[in-house]
């Protein structure tokens, strides 16, 4: 499957309004920045606002301010996290003397998940993770003001683990069976894997490529399946003179990433559902500049909800379009 990675961040974003990393163990960091290779639904990292080229750069409009004094924040591991897709249903793991794993009956992570026939769905699972974030209303805003930074995506934060699982479904509606256990060397059943090692390993009963998992046998958060990714806020200019733009205030200069494909078929291809090239070349230009309208004005839309509730309401008492075409 060509498309299998963009497809997987696809649906995981549409639950978490996260992206994920298609292959964890190779780490994102906070700070990362770049643009989303449109085939791979992944970033292309193009540097990172703490490395030392960078910082040159930002000192040339920040010459008081010390990128090394707002250092991205470590937070406290959480619950474990299992996210699905839309139509993916998750059951209790019945657990029987076949299995052949010690202890599988006991474990807190563990379960069934089933998957529709005909579509795609995808699963994210993280043993205990933990975020690292930018430390909130430091940074961001100066950021806003390096020219560098233009039409970039910018990691605002990452979910590490020790220990995590990800599938995508290959729409024959399987099931699924995962538990995170503590094991030594175990027999297994035909078709069942097992860890070989002492310490956490992940059980499963399913054997497919697009199945992922690792534990790190050490405990370290060795992995990052999730991160958040920001843009810079669009310059939106009002339609009449007396109707204010609500200024951004702080992280508000930055707001959240929506992809960058059309819709995507259950093969994670782009299923396109308006191109300006299908417009018919003879139509009345009034009315094709309306429709233009319609999408900024749709677009500014969405740059308020993303901006939160208060910002949307006052925008909602407002009218916005683009710039005049």
């Amino acid at each position: 499957m060509k498309f299998a990675s963009r497809k997987y961040v696809d649906l995981i974003r549409q639950t978490t309004a996260k992206w994920a990393n298609w292959d964890p163990p190779i780490p994102v960091r906070v700070g990362n920045y770049g643009e989303i290779n449109t085939e791979t639904g992944e970033l292309d990292v193009e540097g990172n606002i703490y490395d030392e080229n960078f910082k040159k750069i930002f000192k040339q409009y920040h010459p008081d301010m010390d990128l090394d004094e707002h250092k991205p924040k470590v937070g406290e591991p959480d619950e474990d996290f299992v996210v699905s897709s839309v139509g993916v249903r998750r059951r209790d793991l019945k657990v029987g003397p076949e299995f052949g794993v010690a202890g599988i009956a006991n474990v807190s992570l563990k379960g069934e998940w089933q998957f529709a026939t005909g579509r795609r769905g995808a699963l994210l699972i993280m043993h205990k993770p933990r975020q690292t974030y930018l430390p909130p209303g430091e940074v961001l805003e100066p950021l806003y003001k390096v020219p560098e930074l233009k039409d970039k995506y910018i990691v605002t934060s990452v979910f590490s683990c020790p220990a995590y699982s990800i599938y995508l479904s290959d729409k024959s509606g399987e099931k699924v069976a995962l538990a995170l256990v503590a094991n030594g060397p175990i027999p297994s059943a035909p078709g069942v894997t097992a860890g070989g090692e002492l310490g956490l390993d992940w059980w499963t009963d399913t054997q497919t490529s697009f199945l992922r998992k690792a534990c790190s046998k050490s405990g370290e958060y060795s992995f990052t399946p999730l991160y958040a990714l920001k843009r810079k806020l669009p310059t939106i200019r009002r339609l009449f003179r007396d109707s204010p733009i609500p200024p951004p205030v702080g992280d508000d200069y930055w707001v959240d990433v929506n992809q960058p494909w059309e819709p995507l078929d259950e093969d994670g291809v782009e299923d396109p559902v308006y191109d300006d090239d299908d417009v018919d070349p003879n139509i009345d230009k009034d009315v094709l500049r309306e429709m233009k309208i319609t999408q900024a004005i749709a677009k500014a839309r969405e740059d308020a909800l993303a901006r939160g509730p208060e910002v949307y309401a006052r925008w909602q008492a407002s009218p916005y379009t683009a710039p005049p075409l």
